[in-house]
């Protein structure tokens, strides 16, 4: 079987938690994997909040989640507040599969996830089933985009955003910059604007020497366009799989 990233070095910058999964699809396609994670995930600052949504669950009729981390972070609040069972009642959404597969682990049925994995997709997938006056949860990052938010403001919708989870910048070991340094990676993957963001100021342009760069999606694309790292590829599907498949692309040209 053909291992299409043979010898080719790759960045993976993601954090630890989300990780482990696009390493070892790497390395099964014969790449050179250096992890360096830029960003820990940490809990809210302020819990209260959403405590408090996981308490009063059953009054949403959507709760839309962004990432696999929103799901847990809920998920555990419910089960300290002893409400897990209520959410049955209340439509699940998700933006992209892995968001998806992470709240199917805990029993929730998915009634909306996107082709495209994002928040302005998911939104027009679940406007029509929406009311003036509707009240939606998003449990989300601290730092996460407001499209989706604004989109459901603007239709008349409630909606409740808390911090699930926050995400700080990472100690970086003094041997992954010099590695960096030693050997700059053949392809470096990003998977959000804050990661792009923190590598530029953790670690610096020239590390990267002439590295291919990779989006997960739009939205990093065009975060990357910005902070003058163009990339030569973007996955299809905010997936380890199509991240792997890009990777592959911005190889091969």
């Amino acid at each position: 079987m053909e291992r299409r990233l043979e010898g080719i070095r790759v960045l993976v910058t993601r954090p630890r938690e989300r990780a482990e999964e696009l390493c070892f699809l790497l390395e099964d396609e014969g790449a050179e994997v250096l992890s360096v994670p830029l960003l820990e995930l940490r809990p809210p600052e302020d819990p209260r909040p959403l405590a408090s949504a996981a308490e009063h669950i059953q009054r949403y009729r959507w709760v839309v989640f962004a990432s696999p981390s929103g799901v847990e972070a809920l998920m555990e609040a419910l089960r300290e507040a002893g409400t897990v069972e209520r959410l049955r009642r209340v439509k699940v959404a998700a933006v992209g599969p892995r968001t998806a597969r992470t709240a199917e682990g805990f029993g929730l049925e998915v009634a909306a996830e996107p082709e495209e994995g994002t928040g302005e997709a998911l939104f027009h997938l679940i406007k029509d089933s929406l009311q003036h006056g509707d009240e939606v949860l998003l449990p989300a990052a601290e730092e996460g985009r407001r499209e989706l938010e604004e989109g459901l403001r603007e239709l008349g919708v409630f909606v409740t955003r808390v911090t699930a989870y926050r995400s700080t910048p990472a100690p970086l070991p003094e041997d992954a910059l010099t590695q960096l340094e030693a050997t700059p990676p053949d392809v470096a993957l990003f998977a959000s604007p804050r990661t792009a963001e923190a590598f530029l100021e953790a670690v610096g342009r020239e590390r990267l020497g002439a590295a291919k760069v990779v989006a997960i999606g739009p939205t990093t694309a065009a975060a990357l366009e910005r902070l003058g790292l163009p990339p030569a590829a973007v996955a299809e599907r905010p997936t380890p799989e199509a991240l792997v498949d890009a990777a592959v692309r911005a190889v091969r040209g």
